[in-house]
């Protein structure tokens, strides 16, 4: 009865508004296909694939192997390291992206003359919108050994050369900091508009009280964007266990030397995938990442709850 009300209840929103629901078509199409869809792979994690004629011969031909190739995940280690890595650097990119999102958009607010400020919101967004593959172009001459411009320097300087691509300490550095100058300035858009939401009422109430500029920040402009600022991370959040596969690509490549600090769960399934063939395992580590990915989201959610319960996301 209660399905049969929902469904006659569906109907009649979908007749009531057919524009809206024309609107959110195309979305919908696009998320069954690249992720419902895909779903059906999940199954191959628990079978030692193996390529057929055709889709459902391998589908149904492959051998079930249970948990096997979680097992090898966690016995060999790698799934404690991808997993490692891929928190460490997405903790980094959420946490400083966000504070670096934010005060760049507070240094937006306050730049005056127009003109100007449209000019240093362009040279920040540039970088968005360059491909990934001449950002690690750009990232290999500098850090090349033999002739990147910061060993060029440095000789010219009198200092010895780094060999950055024998360092993998130093990627938990370089990788961010690739990963803020490219992604920075376009994700502070939307706390732009958050901040020019905010009343100047409050601003010139507390002008009137003698607060600075700091005060102002503190005690008015965080405040009030704050909401925004939990529901975005909380968005983050959700592909915590997803690593950035074309910054981790493009900047180190497959190098072994620095698989140590750079490997992470995307790269790792790209080469099961590619170098190794091994569907069953890259679909083991894909699902291992989905769920834990889940049980994160599902925690910090229910800590924000009972927290701030108008900021939590369901």
């Amino acid at each position: 009865m209660v399905l049969a009300l929902k469904l006659t209840k569906i109907r009649y929103d979908i007749r009531k508004n057919p524009i809206l629901v024309l609107m959110v078509l195309p979305s919908v199409v696009y998320f069954l296909i690249t992720s419902y869809l895909p779903m059906v792979g999940v199954y191959f994690g628990f079978t030692n694939y193996q390529f057929t004629t055709d889709f459902f011969s391998t589908l149904f031909g492959s051998k079930f192997v249970g948990l096997a190739n979680f097992e090898y995940l966690f016995s060999s280690g790698l799934a404690w390291r991808m997993t490692l890595n891929t928190l460490i650097y997405n903790f980094i990119f959420i946490v400083g992206g966000t504070i670096l999102k934010v005060a760049v958009a507070i240094m937006f607010s306050e730049i005056a003359g127009k003109f100007y400020k449209k000019w240093v919101q362009t040279l920040t967004f540039l970088p968005h919108f360059i491909s990934m593959v001449m950002v690690g172009t750009f990232a290999y001459n500098l850090l090349n050994y033999n002739s990147g411009v910061i060993n060029s320097l440095l000789v010219a300087l009198g200092f010895d050369r780094v060999d950055f691509y024998s360092m993998p300490m130093a990627w938990y550095v370089i990788l961010p900091i690739v990963d803020f100058w490219k992604g920075v300035g376009y994700g502070s858009i939307i706390y732009v508009s958050a901040i020019t939401g905010i009343s100047d009422e409050l601003y010139e109430a507390a002008d009137l009280d003698g607060a600075n500029f700091w005060q102002e920040i503190i005690h008015i402009t965080i405040p009030s964007i704050r909401p925004t600022i939990v529901i975005l991370t909380l968005m983050s959040l959700g592909s915590i266990m997803k690593g950035n596969f074309d910054l981790f690509y493009q900047l180190v490549g497959e190098s072994g030397q620095l698989m140590e600090t750079t490997e992470i769960i995307d790269t790792y399934v790209w080469r099961s995938l590619r170098t190794n063939v091994e569907i069953g395992m890259g679909s083991a580590a894909g699902l291992y990442q989905s769920f834990v990915g889940m049980i994160l989201v599902v925690t910090v959610n229910t800590i924000v709850k009972k927290i701030e319960p108008d900021y939590a996301l369901f």
